[in-house]
């Protein structure tokens, strides 16, 4: 499914990814939530809608009637973007894939487990996380599998919050540490997500891939048609991407 997106002159659209709010401190973690709800206030009168690309929170889990404690002023930012009519795109990452339906039933904002083709104008983006895309990861793939069976998060449920965060937050605080997505760049070969674009560029052309998830900005032309884009982090880079109808940029936030 591609989905349309229209993009008034003089408006652009906005993409972030892993702010990992709730790593690795509570101190830390409000800090860094108050610089994400200042670049949404500081961007959203130019933004005709802003995508986040998952690992937005270190870890994630909504149980009936309990979501994770915290994050008041970012939910509470979210909420007065969509207000407004700015919608807002959410893509569930490997950090936060357990997010139901809260943000679609209070924030009025559409949630994504798969990468997303959009038309914006005469252009057409890719979007999505990144984890599990591309060659190899066979023992990852299938962890993601068992995390995201039902019957496993049906399971997962019984535990009581207080004893299924910790454990949740430990394997959190595991993953971030073994999962390498902060190595250095080496080549465009090295690259799971580079590779997953140029097989779908082989079959259905977009103009722009922009995905988060490794850690690291980055802008790599899959041909001469085609430019992937990692839009990096929020714990130590800060930056993010926009595109304004013509061009898209990676900047980063002061």
């Amino acid at each position: 499914m591609i989905h349309d997106l229209q993009l008034p002159e003089g408006k652009k659209l906005f993409f972030a990814s892993d702010y990992h709010l709730g790593e690795p401190d509570y101190k830390t973690s409000r800090e860094r939530e108050k610089k994400v709800v200042s670049w949404l206030d500081r961007c959203q009168d130019q933004a005709a809608g802003f995508f986040l690309l998952g690992d937005i929170f270190d870890f994630w889990f909504e149980y009936h009637h309990v979501v994770p404690k915290g994050y008041v002023r970012f939910l509470g930012k979210l909420a007065e973007i969509t207000d407004r009519g700015i919608p807002v795109f959410f893509f569930t990452g490997n950090h936060d894939m357990w997010l139901f339906d809260y943000f679609s039933q209070e924030l009025n904002i559409s949630v994504f487990r798969e990468p997303q083709s959009f038309t914006v104008n005469n252009t057409t983006i890719q979007v999505g996380h990144g984890d599990g895309l591309g060659p190899g990861q066979v023992s990852y793939k299938l962890l993601k599998a068992v995390f995201s069976n039902p019957l496993c998060q049906w399971l997962f449920k019984w535990l009581h919050p207080n004893y299924g965060f910790a454990v949740a937050n430990l394997w959190s605080r595991k993953s971030r540490n073994q999962n390498g997505v902060a190595q250095p760049f080496i080549s465009p070969g090295d690259e799971n997500i580079f590779q997953y674009c140029q097989q779908i560029e082989n079959d259905t052309h977009h103009d722009f891939y922009v995905y988060g998830h490794r850690h690291l900005a980055l802008e790599l032309p899959v041909n001469h048609r085609s430019v992937y884009y990692n839009i990096g982090e929020w714990i130590q880079g800060f930056t993010y991407g926009v595109y304004d109808g013509t061009d898209f940029k990676l900047k980063t936030f002061e």
